[in-house]
């Protein structure tokens, strides 16, 4: 396979030319746009640098060898760049920084696997094919969702995750940051957020899990998740971050137990499964999460915030006199409507930010959306088609996007939440279905997957679950779909090499390795996978009430 038909994400138009270019960490470098965009290409030079060689050694180009060029213009489509690859060297036309990051992304790929280690470039640098690509993606929303609550993943995991999401050009990292099992957010206005609300006791794994006395947590400073938000915005990646409001409360209700339902003892779950317990949609309870919400707007100067409005007790809200009284103020005899009222005040917050809200499907349910709020999808295409009537989706079903399900059948699979969903499946997947209205097919962003942390308690099993099926979702978001599954695995058995350069731990092709399957302990498989239930159940759950 040459290098131009080992491209992954597939580019839309590929033309292979005779002849080779040799790059460099010396080679020159031109470019026409703004200091973020010479930042990222002097980063993609030092990246061909030979490991601790010398300076007087360094190969020196003249005016005479190859030079990089990197130019950013009006004319393209978001995330679209040309590529040209000549003996004189090479040129990068795009219309933004994300194009950019996928063309200098794209020109990594055409060089041997080795590239992606951490050993340098050979002596004199590396050479590669002449060619031509021109590319754009067909969604603009292509995204990863990490659950860092349930389970605390550190700062570096997020770094790395945010360069094996450059790797594949997505360009949404949505983070999970708030659920009943962990508050993961410092806050300088609210401080018992995170010195209580950021760890527990002791984990038990499932409803039926044992507990394992062992205490769990962590969280991101806000000089932390700047540098995250930072550091993904320099590859073309927008942090989104999440704080699920009003159910899945229980972390920030132990941190100040005078949110949640009066008289109700507070604390940080250690049960890692599911959740919906609320806080209070009250004045004094928007009024906090407007400080909370403006701390992280502050740091990471995102365009997108998600208020989750998932799976939220509402029960007991009518009988609670300080809810009651807002109903009546308002006119509602319902708690659904409370519901939508409080989160369309919080988007208004944010609306009067810049930015936009988005939400899971059962805010857009009760009412909880704006006119321009984003609505990620999950319970299947019939919610995500009601959505896309009026509003922006990003469709997130669980079936096939929830990675945090097993991948096949096997007995020795890991044990996880159900599944399979395979990596058939995830290439299978039409993010706008052509049986939809065109208007509603417009209104559909893109899509991304995602790894609910329940069942995932380090790095390691992160990647197992994720890859290699996050590179079929790469593949369906950027090009559309896969029309060849064939083609496509051919490629990607030549892109496996790339992930094992970057220590990635993904599940091989032909099953888990030994040190990748559930044994005999807590681990061990329970029994064969529960999609067809699991289907069922999201059915019941997505019908209009």
């Amino acid at each position: 396979m040459n290098a131009y038909s080992s491209l992954l994400p597939r580019p839309a138009t590929v033309e292979p030319h005779p002849g080779i270019c040799l790059l460099n960490a010396e080679m020159p470098l031109k470019v026409i746009g703004s200091a973020e965009v010479a930042s990222l290409a002097r980063r993609f030079l030092s990246g061909l640098r030979p490991a601790a060689q010398p300076e007087a050694s360094r190969p020196r180009n003249t005016t005479e060898t190859a030079r990089l060029v990197v130019e950013v213009s009006a004319g393209r489509p978001p995330g679209g760049y040309s590529l040209q690859v000549a003996e004189e060297g090479v040129i990068v036309e795009a219309g933004d920084l994300e194009g950019v990051a996928g063309a200098l992304t794209t020109l990594r790929q055409l060089l041997p696997a080795e590239i992606w280690r951490s050993a340098g470039a050979p002596p004199g640098g590396w050479t590669v094919p002449c060619g031509r690509v021109i590319d754009a993606p067909a969604y603009g929303w292509r995204g990863a969702m990490l659950d860092v609550a349930r389970h605390f993943f550190p700062k570096r995991t997020v770094l790395r995750y945010v360069d094996l999401l450059a790797l594949h050009r997505y360009n949404r990292l949505h983070l999970h940051l708030s659920d009943d099992q962990g508050w993961r957010v410092e806050s300088r206005l609210h401080p018992r957020l995170h010195e209580v609300g950021a760890w527990r006791p002791a984990t038990r794994l499932g409803p039926d899990g044992v507990s394992d006395g062992t205490p769990h947590g962590g969280y991101y400073t806000l000089d932390d998740l700047a540098e995250i938000s930072a550091y993904a915005r320099s590859q073309g990646i927008v942090v989104v971050p999440e704080i699920d409001v009003p159910g899945h409360t229980s972390a920030l209700r132990a941190a100040y137990p005078e949110l949640g339902r009066p008289g109700e003892e507070q604390a940080v779950l250690d049960t890692v499964w599911a959740g919906g317990s609320s806080i209070s949609p009250t004045g004094p309870v928007l009024s906090f999460l407007r400080d909370v919400l403006g701390e992280i707007l502050d740091a990471t100067g995102t365009p997108y915030l998600h208020l989750g409005g998932d799976e939220c007790d509402m029960s007991w809200w009518a009988g609670d006199p300080a809810i009651a009284a807002e109903m009546a103020a308002h006119g509602y005899t319902e708690a659904r409507q409370m519901h939508g009222h409080f989160l369309r005040e919080l988007g208004g917050f944010l609306a009067g930010r810049g930015v936009r809200m988005v939400v899971w499907d059962e805010a857009f349910v009760t009412g909880g959306v704006l006119p321009d709020t984003v609505v990620m999808a999950w319970r299947g295409h019939e919610v995500a088609e009601r959505a896309a009537r009026t509003h922006d989706v990003v469709r997130t079903p669980l079936f096939p996007t929830y990675l945090n399900f097993d991948q096949s059948d096997l007995p020795e699979e890991r044990r996880s939440e159900g599944g399979p969903i395979t990596l058939a499946d995830v290439a299978a997947f039409t993010p706008a279905p052509a049986g939809w209205p065109d208007e509603r097919r417009s209104r559909v962003l893109g899509g991304q997957w995602q790894v609910w942390s329940e069942w995932v308690p380090h790095e390691r099993h992160l990647d197992y679950l994720a890859f290699p099926r996050a590179c079929a979702l790469a593949e369906v978001l950027w090009s559309g779909g896969i029309a060849d599954p064939a083609e496509f695995g051919a490629r990607l058995r030549t892109h496996l090499a790339r992930l094992d350069a970057l220590g990635v731990e993904y599940r091989p092709l032909a099953g888990p390795h030994p040190w990748q399957t559930g044994g005999t302990g807590v681990w061990r498989r329970s029994g064969p996978g529960r999609i067809e239930e699991t289907k069922k159940w999201v059915e019941s759950i997505s019908r209009e009430p």
